[in-house]
């Protein structure tokens, strides 16, 4: 019996060799992956969308030989709820919760649940997160001081190095896997959205240590000469440096890829720009004649720039996918004084689009799209509607993942319209920035809203209308006439689907 059992566990320990084996070895086959996410960015924020106050050229070289999309959307106007949808393949309507954190939030996505990351690590690959995180750590009531999970590792990366939540929100400081890194024991951090804690100088209280002073807001605990929201004290060895935040990241960007050269990986790289507080290291500081906003687009196309050169560097370009995008839509005053309405010019940010971040106007979600892949991909500009839900299904398809069946509810493979050949992708899209539309080929729908119109902080129309209102989004970008009234047929078959799509809790066949 001895025997017997010895040969049925050397038997499977063979097989689960040979399986591994097999997953590594079909692995090698398929691309890297680096899925570049930046904060804020507009449609019209880029050279290669239009844009002449600051030079983008290595996002312009990126869309010269890849494939640029002009109807590609996140599915949230906000930034929480993009990074849900995109990693879950769920739209985050769907989660309760799902809405702008603050920086002491639980992890939003529930461990065990599939992510891109989890099914990509399923294949073999490498998986990696580097920047902005914005979903939460920890099951509430989070000790900075100690182990910090779940977090990244516990959804399917084997690496991660964030920024917890935003660059306006404590704690000002790095996570790396379980931990704040460089963290002084000895200086105990302590957080609070709810009162003060400590006795650091606030920028309500203390406005003459500010370098950045808010415009709305953001007057709680001053860090590096900025006032931020929240409350934090302690931590002084591992507060970050704003104007040193870009270095940063991208360093540990393109030390994960030289560290995973050998296997297939995925490295998740979110940026902080453009997002406030705009902070450009001196090397950018002044370079755009738009101000620090248009600074930290210089800073962002260098972070680019850093990636794309490591993977020149160490021979893997011609097996790399590199997806680059935006979370939401722009805007131009988020909560601080730095020019950025006053030196902006002729430049447009949403491009012809109306709206921008917070709002259900296309400009919300209607975001840059750039998918470059050398071995693959044919320079082309696409028309084909696509959302980043659809990463999960579609990162599924070109690797061979399979995703159960209550995995990525609102995904679709659309990778063939990403890789430029298929000229379409899906028929539907539903968009969601309190308030939730529908686009059906160049049809839109938005719901009837109960909000405010106007958000008067950020200057943006929100959308929020009393009556439903219905554009045709190919004749008129800048959505200026309501056609409901004149189509009501259309306006009633359009709701009856995007009822069914919410009801039915998922949207994937």
């Amino acid at each position: 019996m001895r025997r017997r059992s010895f040969l049925q566990l050397a038997g499977g320990a063979c097989a689960s060799s040979l399986l591994s084996r097999k997953v590594l070895a079909a692995a090698a086959r398929r691309p890297n992956i680096v899925l570049i996410y930046a904060d804020d960015v507009g449609f019209g924020d880029l050279g290669c969308y239009g844009a002449t106050r600051v030079k983008t050229p290595n996002l312009d070289r990126l869309a010269a030989s890849g494939v640029r999309f002009t109807d590609a959307h996140s599915s949230s106007a906000t930034c929480t709820p993009s990074r849900y949808s995109l990693l879950t393949g769920e739209y985050a309507f769907r989660k309760e919760g799902a809405r702008v954190l603050p920086g002491d939030a639980p992890l939003l996505i529930e461990p065990g649940r599939v992510t891109i990351a989890s099914m990509l690590r399923s294949q073999g690959y490498r998986t990696g997160v580097v920047g902005k995180w914005h979903l939460g750590l920890g099951g509430g009531n989070v000790d900075w001081n100690g182990e910090i999970k779940p977090g990244p590792l516990e959804l399917g990366f084997d690496y991660s190095f964030v920024i917890p939540a935003t660059g306006d929100r404590v704690p000002c400081v790095y996570v790396e896997n379980h931990r704040v890194a460089g963290l002084d024991p000895k200086d105990p951090i302590r957080v609070s959205y709810k009162e003060k804690v400590g006795d650091e100088p606030t920028g309500k209280d203390n406005p003459e240590l500010l370098r950045m002073h808010p415009s709305h807001g953001h007057d709680m605990t001053i860090v590096n000469g900025i006032s931020r929201i929240g409350y934090m004290s302690g931590g002084k060895a591992a507060r970050w440096v704003d104007q040193d935040m870009a270095d940063v990241i991208t360093g540990k960007a393109t030390g994960f890829i030289r560290q995973s050269k050998t296997q297939p990986f995925f490295l998740y790289f979110a940026t902080h720009d453009i997002h406030v507080p705009r902070v450009p290291h001196k090397r950018f500081a002044g370079n755009t004649p738009m101000g620090p906003r248009g600074d930290v687009i210089a800073e962002l196309d260098w972070c680019v720039g850093q990636v794309l050169a490591e993977i020149e560097r160490q021979n893997l370009a011609e097996n790399t996918l590199v997806i680059f995008s935006s979370d939401n839509g722009p805007v131009v005053d988020d909560g601080y004084k730095d020019q950025a309405v006053e030196k902006l010019g002729d430049h447009r940010p949403p491009g012809p689009y109306r709206g921008g971040k917070y709002s259900i106007f296309e400009a919300g979600t209607r975001i840059p799209l750039i998918v470059n892949w050398p071995r693959r991909v044919k320079p082309a500009v696409s028309t084909a509607l696509v959302s980043q839900v659809d990463f999960l299904a579609s990162f599924a398809g070109l690797t061979g993942g399979k995703l159960p069946q209550n995995a990525g509810p609102d995904s679709f493979d659309v990778m063939p319209a990403l890789l430029g050949e298929a000229k379409s992708g899906r028929d539907h899209l539903v968009e969601h920035a309190g308030v939730l539309s529908l686009r059906k080929g160049n049809w839109k729908l938005i719901l009837p809203g109960k909000g405010a119109r106007f958000n008067p902080n950020v200057n943006i129309e929100l959308g929020n209308d009393p009556q439903p209102q219905l554009y045709d989004v190919s004749g008129d970008r800048a959505e200026t006439k309501n056609l409901a009234a004149q189509h009501p047929e259309k306006v009633r078959e359009l709701t009856a689907m995007l009822e069914k799509i919410r009801k039915d809790g998922r949207s994937r066949p």
